[in-house]
């Protein structure tokens, strides 16, 4: 349940941004109230928690964009609470819960449930999802405008793990949502290119005598999609790009100043298909993991902009829908305890980004795509107390039981990494420290 917020916190020992010498953060009342050398805060205010950061890197909390928290109707495998626990652990201090669930999150009610008790739960900003059509149908518009004028303020809607293939519907959906200054994010999937696919189209999955599923199923809908935004000038967005041609779209789309943004799944930066042979169930994944090819223009896309942010698609799943043949496995992993590790390991660790770049693509740009003032802000006096320290070398070790999800779907099982997130600061109040959540 949620706590009182934390009247004083001081983090000493941290380097903002992974930069610089070592200094010394004060909060105070939710914000942040001074940034001094390290050792030289020595007047505190009364009952003030101290953490000491060791030397550790500070970054704004992480916002993710894309995740499923399955309640209401699959509780059994995720709940706000669990999520939460996730989330928080893994750095993160807003959340975005896509609206797939049992009812569907395509009326005001619902959006103001989930949002009403991730606030009570308080371990991270719990921010519930629209469906665009009713029951993710594709056919009748949801109630799109009471819920951005709820209590929940939807800004971001989605049938997410449905594609709205209907041209005129998707129209419709883009011209409404630029009327209330919302988006619009696709799930790109030409259905009728993928029935009965399970892998991505290629050498690998035919080796293994599985039905590929083509790169063009995902890029023909960014291609019309674009082209749709563009008359309807409303902002499209691509959940989970998954090939380097969805690259290559967005790169024209900008040139004809269309307004779209992409994001990409830490498990298509570092996966593909080279672990189909295993025929595990926990790499089933939509859209499907693709070749290495595409982990290099993904990867490059995000370096340089092209692709805006980072979202873990987090889709918790029993064990009995992940232990069974491939063909049959539910699509969808764990992503939110490991998010920071992966970018960590692939972009970092390589050299190809710097933690300053990190908090740009978890933190800074996700928050500015869904309008979130308090989230994603710098890191200086008088902002929001929304935090998280990253220890680079905690060395750990990735077991799907010991992780905050009721479920333990995670394609990582086994693997060491070395950077953990070990403290979340939400407005001031501490929500996770050494890999466990503050409940």
């Amino acid at each position: 349940m949620k706590k009182d917020t934390m009247t004083a916190l001081i983090i000493r020992n941290v380097r903002l941004y992974g930069e610089g010498d070592a200094v010394d953060v004060l909060v105070h009342d939710g914000r942040i109230d001074n940034i001094a050398d390290h050792g030289t805060l020595t007047t505190l205010p009364t009952e003030c928690e101290e953490y000491d950061g060791r030397g550790n890197v500070l970054l704004p909390g992480f916002v993710d964009i894309h995740v499923h928290l399955r309640e209401p109707g699959r509780e059994d495998t995720e709940t706000i609470a669990s999520g939460s626990a996730a989330a928080a652990i893994g750095g993160f201090t807003a959340v975005y819960t896509m609206p797939n669930t049992n009812p569907v999150i395509d009326n005001n009610n619902l959006a103001e449930m989930v949002w009403s008790k991730g606030q009570e739960i308080g371990l991270c900003d719990v921010y519930p999802v629209g469906s665009i059509t009713v029951g993710l149908q594709g056919k009748e518009l949801s109630e799109m405008g009471l819920m951005n004028k709820g209590k929940a303020q939807v800004r971001w809607f989605s049938d997410d793990g449905k594609c709205v293939n209907n041209p005129l519907v998707m129209r419709r959906a883009l011209e409404y949502a630029a009327g209330l200054g919302a988006t619009i994010a696709q799930h790109a999937e030409e259905d009728r290119l993928t029935e009965g696919a399970i892998a991505h189209e290629g050498p690998m999955a035919a080796k293994l005598g599985m039905k590929g599923w083509p790169r063009a199923a995902e890029e023909s809908i960014v291609a019309r999609d674009i082209l749709l935004a563009r008359d309807a000038h409303a902002h499209i967005h691509v959940c989970h790009a998954s090939t380097k041609g969805t690259v290559e779209l967005l790169k024209w789309a900008h040139e004809q100043g269309v307004n779209i943004t992409a994001e990409v799944t830490p498990h298509h930066l570092l996966l593909n298909d080279s672990v189909l042979p295993t025929y595990n169930g926990v790499y089933r994944v939509n859209p499907p993991l693709r070749e290495e090819s595409d982990n290099e223009a993904l990867q490059q896309a995000l370096i340089d902009g092209v692709i805006d942010c980072v979202a873990t698609d987090h889709a918790p799943h029993g064990s009995e829908e992940t232990c069974c043949e491939f063909a049959k496995a539910a699509n969808g992993m764990l992503g939110l305890e490991t998010s920071l590790a992966i970018m960590a390991q692939v972009m970092v660790e390589s050299g190809r980004m710097t933690w300053r770049d990190i908090a740009r693509v978890m933190s800074e740009r996700p928050a500015k795509l869904v309008g979130l003032a308090d989230h994603g802000r710098p890191l200086e006096v008088g902002e929001p107390a929304n935090l998280t320290v990253i220890d680079p070398d905690a060395g750990w070790c990735v077991h799907g039981e010991e992780l905050a999800s009721i479920a333990s779907n995670t394609p990582y099982e086994g693997m060491e990494f070395r950077a953990r997130p070990v403290l979340t600061v939400l407005r001031g109040r501490v929500t996770a420290r050494d890999g466990e959540a503050a409940l």
